[in-house]
């Protein structure tokens, strides 16, 4: 059975496809992945040559003391862009590509130690001793991305130069943070979902009880509490005995994934159930409209429950990618579907909109109320992180571009499962899926132009061994869904997963209508931040509002909208009845509001949140104060 695929459990309820058995022919994710590799990929390597980041593998090869360029943690970058272009690689079988990441291996392979050892911030002439910050150093985070490009490399071209500098590395983990070791943890969660897969890859079960180790080590105070305190690190209270997740976004969610991971293949039911439990909070108490995690600009992290302002929601890239890799591991060990919502959820508000069009910007965090027009920043300069209302070429500390370009690389991998009865389809995207089931081999052909249009086709290409079921994924949103089957009969299909079982031939077809019609959304009251205001959404995108569509002189500031009257959608947009308000301009607080100066009645054009600043500088707001 094929194993090219970043996840693949020993166990759970659900078998995950590869993207040689899912292939992704068309739509918006289509476009994507080729965006990806013509330009996001190159874009990438142009930024990390430029600014010496993988230079630095040079300069320890070459040895003596040097300066050295970028953050502590920039290894990372060059490691997450190995793994993008291993996946590409897998996926078109580039031989230019090939070519880069055959370079790129001996540069990094030069700088290893005879022991395993890799860093290049670290234990070279005139720098700070291997393992002398832990809280800050992220030597043990780095090594998780080079580990997760390893299994990249090994379930897509097999075992190689790269690999075996992977397999040193994992080694000299196990030897130093082993049993009698340095008993500590990373200040960023990685390793221990690194460790975890590359187990799987190469069937050494001392890489999943070193990330097992370090997991159980969590939450015993191992690091000190530097400026944000245990809970930053996830140190404060043993994993077990967390109740949501905390602290830095991308932290948590990461040593999610990998205990869900370790629970799995140790079969630690309490671990995975634990898990579980964070996640179900943390998505009804501290979770964006967006599927956006973290609120808190300051430390990157999740707020207090319901703590979400959208003009300061963080919503880090990264930290989507994060939340879209623990909600898989979930929805592969539970079968349960409303991961898969989530996951749809993420990608199209979060992910679909941190990369531009071409390729070549990017947002690292994604606010859900832009109050001013920013400009975009000069070109070829670096931003700041915290800029939420233009993308950027490269930021200061880049880790969203490289790991965007790693996840939309292996995208397709996220679409199909499997198991004993059939095959089940989470996202809905135009491709072909070719796997094996118990029964025999089947080929299903998937036509679609979701979201824009509610209507998916499967058609069987191929079926031989008899009866198996067809599951597809019925949103959370989507009351009224209809599904149509092979003999043409239709039923009306509720959230959850529809199901026909059939004795499939080449030519049947099955078909699912989801209700895409553009709807207002409220929230719970419990979030003061947009309390008296709605969202609209049309199908699993989040629409917005932007300046650009506003009559001269108005402002988002003063836009009140009518949510007595339903959202209009036709011909592609999305419209509501809007009253712009001119303020007088005094003080504002008072036994009532401030009067007001003008009041002009409107329609209000809106956009897929995805979208925003693809048409200049605008001011921008997701949550509408309702009239």
């Amino acid at each position: 059975m094929t194993q090219q695929l970043p996840v693949a459990p020993s166990g759970g309820t659900l078998r995950p496809l590869g993207i040689d058995e899912v292939r992704i022919t068309g739509g918006y994710w289509g476009d994507r992945q080729r965006v990806n590799a013509e330009a996001t990929i190159g874009h990438c390597l142009h930024w990390l040559e430029e600014l010496g980041w993988v230079a630095n593998f040079d300069r320890v090869a070459e040895g003596g003391p040097f300066e050295r360029a970028g953050r502590e943690f920039s290894d990372s970058e060059i490691y997450k862009l190995a793994e993008a272009m291993a996946w590409e690689i897998g996926r078109s079988g580039s031989v230019e590509l090939e070519k880069e990441f055959a370079a790129l291996t001996e540069r990094i392979g030069a700088a290893q130690r005879p022991d395993g050892y890799l860093n290049t911030m670290f234990d070279n002439p005139g720098q700070r001793p291997r393992y002398s910050d832990l809280e800050w150093g992220h030597e043990l985070y780095c090594y998780g991305h080079l580990i997760q490009a390893a299994v990249a490399r090994l379930r897509t071209r097999g075992e190689d130069a790269f690999v075996r500098i992977a397999r040193r590395v994992a080694d000299h983990v196990c030897e130093t943070f082993g049993p009698g070791g340095i008993e500590s943890i990373c200040g960023h969660a990685e390793i221990e979902v690194a460790l975890a897969e590359l187990a799987r890859a190469t069937g050494e079960r001392r890489y999943l009880d070193q990330a097992k180790l370090f997991i159980d080590r969590h939450g015993e105070h191992k690091l000190g509490k530097g400026g944000f305190g245990g809970v930053y690190y996830q140190d404060d209270v043993p994993i077990r005995r967390a109740e949501v997740l905390r602290g830095h976004a991308v932290r948590a969610l990461y040593l999610s994934a990998g205990a869900v991971d370790v629970a799995v293949d140790t079969d630690d039911s309490e671990l995975l159930e634990a898990i579980r439990g964070q996640w179900d909070r943390t998505v009804a108490r501290r979770t964006h409209i967006t599927g956006g995690m973290g609120s808190q600009y300051e430390d990157e992290a999740f707020g207090g429950d319901w703590a979400l302002p959208p003009d300061r929601a963080y919503s880090e890239s990264c930290a989507g990618i994060a939340a879209v890799m623990t909600a898989w591991r979930l929805l592969l060990a539970t079968g349960e579907s409303h991961y898969a919502d989530m996951i749809e959820r993420i990608t199209w508000n979060v992910l679909a909109g941190a990369v531009a069009p071409d390729g070549k910007s990017f947002f690292y965090a994604n606010p859900l109320h832009q109050r001013t027009a920013d400009e975009p920043p000069p070109e070829g300069e670096l931003s700041h992180r915290d800029r939420g209302g233009q993308r950027a070429a490269w930021f200061d500390v880049s880790c969203c571009p490289t790991n965007l370009a790693r996840t939309f690389a292996s995208i397709a991998a996220y679409v199909a499962t499997a198991d004993d009865t059939g095959l089940q389809i989470h996202q809905y995207t135009p491709g072909r899926i070719a796997t094996e089931l118990p029964g025999g081999p089947i080929e299903v052909a998937v036509e679609t132009d979701y979201p824009d249009g509610g209507s998916i086709t499967v058609r069987v290409d191929r079926s031989e061994g008899g009866r198996w079921t067809l599951g597809l994924r019925v949103p959370a949103w989507a009351e009224g869904a209809r599904l149509t089957g092979p003999d043409g009969a239709s039923r009306e299909v509720g959230p959850g997963r529809a199901e026909i079982a059939h004795d499939f031939a080449a030519g049947d077809t099955v078909r699912l209508d989801l209700p895409i019609a553009p709807r207002w959304t409220v929230p719970d009251p419990r979030i003061d931040a947009v309390r008296d205001c709605a969202a609209v959404e049309r199908g699993p995108l989040v629409l917005c509002a932007e300046s650009v569509d506003l009559p001269v002189g108005a402002d988002l500031a003063g836009l009140t909208v009518d949510t007595g009257r339903l959202p209009i959608g036709a011909d592609g947009k999305v419209t509501v009845a809007a009253r712009l308000h001119q303020r007088v301009d005094e003080w504002p607080y008072g036994a009532s509001p401030a009067p007001d100066k003008d009041v002009t009645e409107a329609e209000l054009d809106l956009i897929p949140f995805h979208l925003r600043a693809t048409r200049g500088p605008a001011a921008m707001r997701v949550w509408l104060p309702a009239d």
